[in-house]
């Protein structure tokens, strides 16, 4: 892995009470520092004990739902005196308004976060969609993706939000993960750490917390924890190498937060069935004390079916924090878990030292984010400014960089001035890509494919639905049918597949002459790929999974332009 040079936001910062947080802003000066320990101290001790433990828990505020649901989250905010809120569906303004409302009515600052991963399109349906971590996984180039993340920042300052629950540092290595998959970076360690960090970077380097998650390590699962709890069995060798490396080598690289997952790992945790959410020896054994970790940790969403279906609200949280977390996100019962906290404290189950030293790493984190300080967010104009020209010209520079060429034996790339018949598969649109490719592109429906003539260049498109990460990636038989009729007829097929790499994994490619990964089917990527497919773009993106004994990671093939003489001229290069 190259050395990386870091003008870190955050490092270690011990205050006087050997309390530590990992946020800290650069240039900040020791002026600066005073004030934020001055802060964080006067405002602890401000604190009654019930808003000490308020500032635990992270609630969930949806503007899809009705008022009754609002008004249960306003009385949360000002009755339980929570930490912070997770943004969900759907209202940009609306969440806005309801941020500024709760803002106000808050003794102390709230944190606001969101899952964010593809940029904030992934809560909000009108913000402009990033691509997500398996495409950014083939990109090269990996200050691109700093670049990205840097706009999710401009995004979510642009929200309130403070906290993106991102980057997911699983190492997918298993390609029927219901959960992960184009979620990760892809199924090399080095790859993963290389993405995330420049993910986290640019992040943090514009005053948003991060979070790797999800510790420790959901990659290899075939469960969805949303539904049940995932059994992660390997053991303690293979999870040092993969699952727990991502994280070891980030944890030093400043990363303000860790979200811990619901999983039962029996490597990890001897007691039967006991999720890494609320596991002692996890937690506290291992993240905090073995691997050293300083910064804020946090629970994935405690309403996830993997925890929510075992223990009751309340009894989850009080758990959760007993094992180590700094806060509970999605909390079910937050004054029950009060209770439960304050009862086992008052047992010696739990020192008040838990208490001070998660509420001041949580108080320091909110000054360094600004939030001593918040200013109300204008909600105008905000869709558009979530979605607009700067966000396009990125995404599709994203998308292009991202493009990875299997194969190309007989050189049809590219096809400029060529005639060409497009036959579109699978279920999703593809009339952008078609419109794209140019005048003298001929679409053709799949029975009307023999009235294509002999010897002509034929792209086979085939199009998965990408409404969301989890859709399958698998081809039809019919689809596989007519590649290879297609092949059996005509030398000039490209196959170009808008999905994800892993479609390639039970189809035979060894007779199609040429091979095209563009990852995901939306206007951005479609568009992306026929400016490549013209001659307009460097084409030099890499697997960043392993599909299958043919198909590894790092396999690309690079096609670069040159101009000569007026004219567009292409030159190739294998790697592997």
């Amino acid at each position: 892995m190259s050395k990386i040079v870091y003008t870190s936001l955050f490092i270690f910062l011990f205050i006087s009470t050997k309390i530590t947080a990992q946020y800290l802003p650069k240039n900040i000066s020791q002026t600066d520092l005073n004030k934020a320990r001055q802060w964080a101290d006067t405002t602890y001790q401000s604190l009654s004990q019930d808003e000490k433990l308020g500032q635990l828990f992270i609630v969930a505020l949806y503007t899809n739902k009705d008022e009754n649901h609002i008004n249960q989250v306003r009385n949360i905010v000002i009755n339980d005196k929570i930490g912070g809120l997770i943004l969900m569906q759907d209202d940009a303004a609306r969440e806005i308004n309801l941020v500024n409302e709760f803002q106000q009515k808050s003794k102390v600052p709230l944190m606001i976060g969101m899952d964010a991963e593809w940029g904030l399109y992934q809560r909000i349906a009108k913000a402009h969609k990033f691509p997500w971590a398996m495409t950014l996984g083939a990109i090269q180039d990996k200050n691109l993706i700093e670049q990205m993340s840097a706009k999710i920042a401009e995004d979510c300052h642009r929200m309130g939000i403070n906290w993106d629950f991102a980057p997911v540092v699983d190492v997918n290595t298993n390609p029927d993960n219901p959960i992960i998959g184009n979620r990760s970076f892809g199924s090399e360690v080095d790859n993963v750490i290389n993405s995330a960090l420049s993910y986290s970077n640019g992040l943090q380097n514009n005053n948003i917390l991060a979070a790797i998650k999800h510790f420790p390590g959901h990659g290899d699962t075939s469960t969805d924890s949303h539904l049940d709890l995932p059994l992660v069995s390997h053991q303690l060798d293979r999870l040092n190498a993969i699952e727990l490396a991502p994280f070891k080598a980030l944890m030093d690289k400043g990363i303000g937060g860790v979200m811990v997952a619901h999983l039962y790992v029996p490597a990890l945790e001897s007691g039967k069935g006991i999720p890494a959410s609320v596991s002692k020896n996890i937690i506290t054994g291992l993240l905090k004390e073995k691997l050293g970790y300083k910064g804020l940790i946090i629970t994935d969403a405690l309403n996830m079916g993997a925890v929510a279906n075992k223990y009751q609200p309340g009894q989850l949280d009080a758990m959760a924090f007993k094992a180590g977390n700094d806060i509970m996100l999605f909390s079910q019962g937050v004054s029950e878990g009060k209770r439960l906290i304050q009862k086992a404290i008052d047992n010696g189950e739990i020192p008040q030292s838990r208490v001070e030293e998660s509420v001041k790493k949580i108080l320091l984190t909110k000054y360094f984010l600004g939030l001593y300080q918040y200013s109300p967010k204008n909600p105008e104009n905000i869709n558009s400014d979530l979605n607009n020209d700067s966000h396009k010209i990125l995404v599709q520079n994203l998308y292009s960089n991202a493009l990875t060429l299997i194969k190309d034996d007989k050189k049809l790339l590219p096809i400029t001035g060529k005639k060409v018949y497009y036959v579109p598969l699978e279920e999703a649109p593809y009339e952008t890509f078609a419109y794209q490719l140019g005048a003298d592109v001929i679409i053709t429906k799949a029975n009307e494919i023999n009235t294509i003539p002999s010897h002509s260049t034929v792209i086979v498109g085939f199009h998965k639905d990408n409404s969301t990460a989890y859709k399958p990636y698998k081809i039809s038989a019919e689809s596989k049918k007519i590649l290879a009729d297609l092949t059996r007829k005509h030398k000039k097929v490209i196959l170009n597949v808008f999905g994800s790499a892993y479609a390639l994994k039970d189809l035979d490619i060894s007779k199609v002459p040429t091979v095209l990964v563009s990852y995901e089917n939306n206007d951005d990527s479609m568009t992306a790929t026929a400016n490549a497919l013209n001659g307009k773009t460097k084409i030099w993106g890499r697997l960043p999974v392993l599909v299958n004994d043919q198909l590894k990671a790092g396999m690309g093939i690079d096609l670069n332009p040159t101009s000569v003489s007026n004219s567009t001229v292409f030159t190739t290069s294998k790697q592997q």
